[in-house]
């Protein structure tokens, strides 16, 4: 007899949803995490009073009323809007790219004077099918704004420049003729009172969960406790890069703690200027408009990621689609097992995507 009905394999979001749902249903889960933490890239812990995003900032925001009214069973929210602004070498620029961005950058004032410098610069740069994210940047924002806000920042971020990433990569970016600084724009938004490390131990409950157990390490004997296993760790390590490894983007954090109550006056300032090794400076207090004496900030240096990093965002282009394929059909083929997440199925996924596909898939498999 095996001993849980499910071992779910990693404590973030899509693993704490899975097993929350689960238990709910009678089943019996065993979670456990090879770090020595629940939450995964969500966790936050407290200094000076601080809830400070160990992994990088993360803002809940989502237009899904149920995924709202789910998130909100386990934690409550504040009114934090995410609106990060841009540092060029010392000049301000708000962001996203909106009618504030715009006044600053060239001094119109309507709508149809941005439109019309925009236009302007892309006829200039002679740009009709945009073939790379460079060409796609200057025909949605114009010439003046890729040069400051868009090349050296993407360039950092990705590790290479922007004329060999791919046109789609930015085709999401919020550009708004309002004067209006909301990044996300969506109907839900916030941070949880008291940080995600509390909202996912809300969320697990009395499962029971194990630390700093490594799975693949031990998956012939952590195999036969459970009649299903629930995987969110990377699909290629699985299968132990039998295809060759699939490629990340990391990220570095310099965090310290400063003897003043205000360091940079917002949540997110981003580094757009190529000089700058770093891409963007998080003042962790903001995000719960805290009144702390001390504050502590944490700098974010892009790096291309080698096997022993924490993976943070997939590579999406052709060649590691193609890659994630074969290895979507050997997952496929593993009988009572669950991929799942952003490691799990290779996709960059929003917090509220997360908890949309692990409900949808504690139905499939409950009912």
């Amino acid at each position: 007899m095996k001993k849980y009905d499910y071992l779910i394999v990693g404590a973030g979001l899509y693993g704490a949803v899975f097993a929350h749902e689960a238990t709910k249903r009678g089943k019996s889960c065993l979670v456990i995490d090879k770090r020595d933490h629940i939450a995964g890239n969500i966790y936050t812990y407290e200094c000076e009073g601080i809830n400070v995003h160990q992994y990088g900032a993360h803002i809940f925001h989502t237009n899904n009323k149920t995924v709202w009214e789910y998130v909100n069973q386990f934690a409550e929210f504040n009114r934090y809007t995410n609106s990060p602004v841009a540092n060029y070498k010392g000049e301000i620029y708000n962001m996203p790219f909106n009618m504030n961005t715009f006044n600053k950058m060239w001094g119109v004032i309507t709508p149809a004077e941005a439109k019309a410098k925009i236009e302007e610069q892309k006829a200039a740069a002679g740009i009709t099918d945009p073939k790379n994210l460079e060409e796609q940047a200057i025909s949605l924002v114009g010439t003046d704004i890729y040069e400051k806000l868009v090349k050296g920042y993407t360039g950092k971020q990705w590790g290479r420049p922007c004329t060999e990433l791919p046109a789609f990569i930015i085709k999401r970016l919020p550009v708004r003729f309002t004067y209006d600084n909301n990044y996300f724009n969506a109907l839900y938004q916030g941070i949880p009172n008291g940080g995600y490390t509390q909202m996912v131990a809300n969320m697990l409950g009395d499962v029971e969960v194990r630390l700093g157990v490594d799975y693949l390490e031990n998956k012939a004997e952590l195999d036969k406790l459970a009649d299903k296993i629930v995987y969110t760790g990377p699909v290629d390590a699985y299968f132990d890069y039998k295809l060759g490894a699939l490629q990340y983007r990391s990220v570095r954090f310099e965090t310290e703690t400063l003897d003043t109550d205000n360091f940079q006056g917002n949540a997110v300032v981003n580094y757009t200027d190529s000089e700058t090794p770093y891409t963007r400076i998080i003042e962790h207090k903001h995000f719960e408009f805290g009144t702390q004496p001390k504050t502590v900030i944490s700098r974010e240096y892009s790096a291309e990621w080698k096997q022993g990093d924490e993976p943070y965002y997939p590579v999406n282009d052709d060649k590691n689609g193609a890659l994630y394929e074969q290895y979507k059909a050997l997952a496929d083929k593993e009988e009572n097992v669950i991929f799942g997440g952003r490691l799990g199925e290779y996709k960059y996924y929003d917090m509220d995507k997360v908890i949309e596909v692990a409900l949808s898939v504690v139905e499939k498999e409950l009912f």
